[in-house]
C-alpha cells in the first residue's frame, strides 16, 4: 500500500482536469487520471516530468455506472485507498434558448455533468467510508454557472446548480466518516472549452463580447490548496475566475 496521498481526477486529459492532475502530481500525490480516451491522458502524464511515475491513466466513462465502479475498484487494488476525488469531468452543449434545446443536448449534459458526478461521488464515498484510516475528500467542479447562467445554457446551468446541492448533501452525509466535500466554481479559465470567448460570446443585452480569461494553472493550484487541508478543515466553496470576466452584475 502506498504511503503517499492518492487521488482520482476525472476528465484529466484536458483543461481544468489536466491542470489539477499536474498540480497534484508535482506536490507528490499518486494520481489516477480518468477519461474516455487514453491518448489525452497520456499527453497529460507526459507533461508531469519526474512526477509521471506516480500517474495512472484509466479509461472510464463517468456516465456509465459499470465503468465508474471499475475505475474505483482498479484504483483501490492499485493503491489500497483513496484520499481525494476531483469530480471534474463534464461537457457543455450548443447555446440554444430553452425552446430549441434538443433531447440529445439535455440528456447528454445531464449524463456527464450530474449523473457522472453522482456516480463518482457515490463510489468515492463508499471507499472512503470503508478504508482504514477512514475518510477522504471530494471536490466537485461547479462553475460560475452554478450561480448565474449564460444565455442559452439551460442544460449546463441546471446541472451546475444541481452540483451545489450534491456538494452540500455529501458534506452532511460525510461528517460521521471524516469525508469532507467542497466545490470549486471556475470562471473563464483558458482551456479548449473557453476558446470561443476569445472571439466573442453572447451577452444578456444581446451584444457579443470578447471575455477575459485566466491561466488554467491557477485553477490547478486552487484545487491543490483545497486538497492539501487536513480533514478537520474544509473549503466549502471557492470561486476562482478571471478578474475582469462578467459575473458580478452579469445579466
Amino acid at each position: 500500500m502506498s504511503t503517499l496521498k492518492t487521488a482520482i481526477v476525472t476528465g484529466a486529459g484536458t483543461g481544468v482536469g489536466r491542470a489539477a492532475a499536474l498540480a497534484l502530481l508535482e506536490a507528490g500525490w499518486h494520481v489516477a487520471l480518468a477519461g474516455r480516451r487514453l491518448e489525452p491522458l497520456q499527453e497529460t502524464i507526459s507533461l508531469a516530468g519526474a512526477s509521471a511515475a506516480h500517474a495512472l491513466p484509466v479509461t472510464a466513462d463517468v456516465s456509465d455506472p459499470a465503468s465508474v465502479d471499475a475505475l474505483f475498484t482498479y484504483v483501490e487494488k492499485a493503491w489500497g485507498r483513496l484520499d481525494l476525488l476531483f469530480n471534474n469531468a463534464g461537457r457543455g452543449s450548443p447555446a440554444r434558448e430553452i425552446g430549441e434545446v434538443t433531447d440529445e443536448d439535455w440528456f447528454g449534459v445531464v449524463a456527464a455533468n450530474l449523473n457522472g458526478a453522482f456516480l463518482c461521488a457515490r463510489a468515492a464515498f463508499r471507499l472512503m467510508k470503508a478504508q482504514s484510516p477512514q475518510g477522504g475528500r471530494i471536490i466537485n467542479n461547479g462553475s460560475i454557472s452554478a450561480h448565474a447562467p449564460r444565455v442559452g445554457s439551460a442544460p449546463y446551468t441546471a446541472t451546475k446548480h444541481a452540483i451545489t446541492g450534491l456538494t452540500k448533501s455529501i458534506s452532511l452525509d460525510g461528517r460521521p466518516y471524516d469525508i469532507a466535500c467542497g466545490q470549486i466554481d471556475i470562471g473563464n479559465a483558458a482551456t479548449p472549452m473557453t476558446e470561443r470567448m476569445t472571439k466573442g460570446v453572447p451577452q444578456p443585452h444581446g451584444a457579443m463580447m470578447v471575455e477575459p480569461r485566466m491561466d488554467v494553472t491557477h485553477v490547478g493550484q486552487a484545487v491543490l490548496q483545497m486538497a492539501s487541508l487536513p480533514l478537520d478543515a474544509n473549503i466549502q466553496f471557492m470561486t476562482i475566475m478571471a478578474t475582469k470576466m462578467p459575473f458580478l452584475g452579469r445579466g
